[in-house]
């Protein structure tokens, strides 16, 4: 593979702006998640004990020295990550190594403390691609200058076993689980409703074709298991730009018909890795004169005949697996294809297992040679300084990455399918002592099985009597079924990925459920604001309810075509059960349930301090209160996307008023080198009258009459 410099400073680059997304979305919640009036509160987690830094799981320790509350101490942590965070986006000297440590480690400890909200896939996959991105950035603050080094590649290599990992696990998981939507190729019109937030597009596309959806599920299917074993470790740059582009394309139909959630960012940032400074400088322009491409010797003609056989054969062996395991027919009377699977689960098992192997061992030689060459560069630099500098940088990064390469299989093993005990039992002891650090994680594990009854949604009903009944319907999720799907992403709403999450799962004992009941029955502003920033649609804003109840209803896609009285509707549901039963503040039921999380109030909020630092985050609160969380991020997006182009507008100003190069009939006159003129100077007063005499002797000449003729 060539030199990474570009795809690595892309990568760098997304890392930096995903952290600055994700602690803005992160701090414009935390009143209502874990502040003091909050559903989960923070200070409930404050260790009793005073115990050492190192020892601490996370930052939260910090604050009683600064004299800020645990909210306040949260609040600071999510700012100085939005801050790091854009520095690194809009300076390329601070995308150091040592920034990217400091805002891993302090989303680790946002992690930490942050319960059932913030454990979702995204969070660890954020938490691994930070580690990374510590590996991959050059550690430039602590010298004059930052330059690309020649083991870059071997920590850059870790990115695309990362990807890897994401994205076979993920396809291998729809299978391995035995979800009978993916073996019929009927999930993908299903997960188009099931999703956590679909967007408006998703609704046109569920009204697409049975066979044309099935044969989407195909498609992703091949994509996440099939393109990623022959193209994303193979030597021929060709097929890696392929899985590039495949996995791009996947990812640009996720977010535009489920909205962009950090998931996909991650996915797009780590497909950089499958790219080479050669696929931009391919398309940097036209060569200039002189670059032309040398005739081709005989032995180099040969090798590029068989590279291109072997890329043809991979393209074969895919379109090969596309038809023969999903029985693709076409038919043409009635212009429409057929699909079926052609295994079933215990097949897939035994592929699974012969292929656990194949994959760790492909991993292991792709890395080597990475490792190889990047040593047999430094082996190659000029100086006996410089290249004992290089190999001495080179057997520091091969080592943390040979050991989080292990690490990552123990995780990788663990998916459905595959055994654990293959892995080496010191690798094993190891990942157990640093799991807590999130240095690796496992993907592909939380696969739920996709429902052909509908999405099921929880709705929560305030009432003042008992007799009449108002829904209160959340902002990103679906409640009121003629709402239009809202637009979400970036932002990440926690309260409504749990909801969804509990929903699938039928768990109304969770503590952040009943903390929810609560602070609505309260009347809480900071968890309404979860819910309805808008007070307009928030049917309580007045006066809280003095009864709350939870159901469960299943909801579907309208279809044209067959809800004829639905035509106004985006959805249709129908009622399914009770999910929590009527309660109010003091009903029994809440109250033990409230003392079984660990959620009732034993003493009184005491009040912070009122530090510099404590004044200035409640200023910023205030400036923040009121707004949605995806408001505040896209102007967020914007303003940067308005920094860069004024920057560019600048950089093009500048460049145009650059003087032009002299054309070749006015070139400018070299100046005289100061030796030169002394040389003149000091010369004998003989040679300037001879000088002289010749020239008058030459303007005789051309006087003369033989010179007219």
């Amino acid at each position: 593979m060539g030199e990474v410099k570009t795809p690595r400073q892309w990568f760098l680059w997304s890392i930096a702006l995903i952290y600055v997304c994700a602690f803005a979305s992160i701090y414009v919640q935390i009143p209502g998640l874990y502040g003091d009036e909050g559903i989960l509160p923070v200070r409930l987690q404050m260790p009793k004990e005073q115990r050492p830094l190192l020892e601490q799981e996370s930052l939260l320790c910090l604050g009683p020295s600064l004299g800020l509350a645990p909210q306040q101490t949260l609040e600071l942590m999510c700012l100085l990550g939005v801050a790091l965070g854009l520095g690194a986006v809009l300076l390329e000297p601070l995308r150091d190594s040592l920034i990217y440590l400091c805002l891993q480690a302090l989303y680790l400890s946002l992690y930490n403390v942050g319960g059932d909200f913030l454990h979702s896939e995204w969070d660890v996959l954020l938490l691994e691609a930070g580690v990374l991105a510590v590996l991959v950035a050059p550690l430039g603050l602590l010298r004059r200058h930052s330059s690309y080094s020649y083991h870059d590649p071997v920590s850059f290599w870790l990115t695309r076993w990362l990807f890897f990992r994401l994205t076979f696990c993920t396809g291998v998981s729809k299978l391995a689980s035995g979800d009978p939507a993916w073996y019929d190729l009927s999930a993908l019109s299903h997960h188009l409703e099931n999703q956590m937030n679909p967007t408006l597009l998703a609704w046109y596309v569920h009204q697409l074709p049975d066979w044309l959806l099935r044969l989407g599920a195909v498609v992703v299917l091949q994509s996440e298991i099939i393109v990623p074993l022959v193209t994303f470790f193979a030597p021929i740059r060709r097929l890696r730009l392929f899985g590039f582009y495949v996995q791009l394309f996947l990812q640009l139909c996720y977010i535009l018909t489920g909205n962009c959630s950090l998931l996909n960012l991650l996915s797009i940032t780590l497909s950089f890795s499958l790219l080479d400074d050669d696929h931009f400088n391919s398309n940097s322009g036209p060569k200039k004169k002189g670059q032309e491409k040398k005739p081709r010797s005989y032995g180099q003609a040969l090798v590029s005949y068989l590279t291109l056989l072997v890329e043809l054969a991979v393209y074969l062996f895919i379109l090969y697996c596309f038809i023969a395991l999903f029985k693709i027919q076409i038919n043409w009377e009635e212009k429409t294809l057929s699909s079926k699977t052609s295994f079933n689960q215990k097949g897939f098992d035994v592929f699974l297992e012969v292929f656990q192997e194949l994959t760790i061992w492909i991993g292991v030689l792709s890395f080597t040679w990475e490792a190889v060459s990047a040593m047999l560069n430094c082996v190659c630099t000029r100086g006996i300084a410089s290249k004992l500098w290089s190999l001495l940088q080179w057997v520091v990064i091969t080592v943390a990455a040979v050991a989080v390469f292990a690490l990552s299989v123990v995780p990788y093993t663990s998916m459905a399918g595959m055994s654990v005990s293959k892995v080496l039992p010191a690798v094993r002891d190891t990942y157990s002592a640093v799991e807590r650090y999130q240095l690796v994680g496992a993907y592909g594990i939380q696969h739920r099985l996709i429902s052909a009854e509908g999405r099921p949604e929880i709705i929560l009903e305030g009432s003042y009597d008992g007799l009449t009944w108002t829904e209160m319907n959340p902002m990103y999720k679906p409640g009121n079924v003629n709402v239009v799907p809202p637009i979400v992403g970036p932002h990440q709403p926690r309260l409504e990925w749990l909801m969804w999450q509990a929903a699938q799962g039928g768990d109304d004992t969770s503590p952040w459920f009943t903390g929810l009941i609560q602070r609505l029955l309260q009347g809480k502003p900071e968890v309404v604001s979860l819910l309805q920033v808008d007070e307009a649609q928030y049917p309580f804003s007045q006066r809280p309810p003095a009864l709350i109840k939870a159901k469960l209803y299943n909801y579907h896609f309208t279809d044209p075509a067959k809800d004829k009285t639905h035509l106004q509707n985006w959805w249709r549901r129908q009622y399914k059960k009770e999910f929590f039963p009527i309660v109010n503040l003091d009903d029994p039921t809440l109250k033990k349930l409230l003392e079984e999380s660990g959620l009732k109030e034993k003493f009184p909020v005491q009040p912070g301090s009122d530090t510099p630092v404590s004044q200035v985050l409640s200023l910023i609160r205030g400036h923040v209160k009121g707004l949605s969380g995806s408001l505040v991020l896209s102007t967020l997006l914007a303003t940067l996307a308005g920094i860069f182009l004024i920057k560019a507008v600048f950089s093009w100003a500048l460049g145009s008023r650059k003087p032009r190069p002299a054309s070749a009939d006015h070139k400018p006159r070299k100046p005289k080198e100061p030796s030169e003129m002394a040389e003149k100077s000091q010369a004998p007063a003989t040679s300037n009258r001879g000088s002289k005499k010749d020239s008058n002797e030459k303007k005789d000449s051309e006087r003369s009459p033989r010179k007219k003729k």
